[in-house]
């Protein structure tokens, strides 16, 4: 509970621009999984065309201080490496989980202890 009219006022104003940035946070994820399904069902080109929209989305939420600036750019660029990526290779490294497989190969070539 606020003591003083500005700290009321401050209140008010700090829950507000959390909806705001939450809500700027939603669109930007939404935006990259809906990119990297396309990407991932072979759709290059409409990824490629949603790419755009994307990066100057995260642009504008860096400009606003929603995102710092690093983070926009290497958002950016992970998505922008995703889309010029094969397709192929997208959906099989989802498949599997790369350290998995060398752990269990390992304990299995060890023999056991006499």
């Amino acid at each position: 509970m606020a003591n003083t009219r500005s700290a009321a006022k401050q209140a008010r104003k700090s829950s507000r621009l959390r909806l705001l940035n939450k809500k700027a946070g939603d669109e930007l994820r939404q935006a990259a999984k809906k990119i990297k399904n396309l990407v991932k069902e072979g759709l290059k080109d409409e990824a490629t065309a949603l790419l755009k929209g994307y990066q100057s989305m995260v642009d504008k939420a860096a400009k606003k201080g929603r995102l710092k600036k690093n983070t926009s750019i290497r958002r950016t660029s992970r998505i922008a490496k995703l889309v010029k990526s094969d397709v192929k290779v997208v959906a099989a490294k989802a498949k599997r989980s790369p350290k998995a497989a060398p752990r269990k190969a390992a304990k299995k070539a060890t023999p056991p202890a006499a």
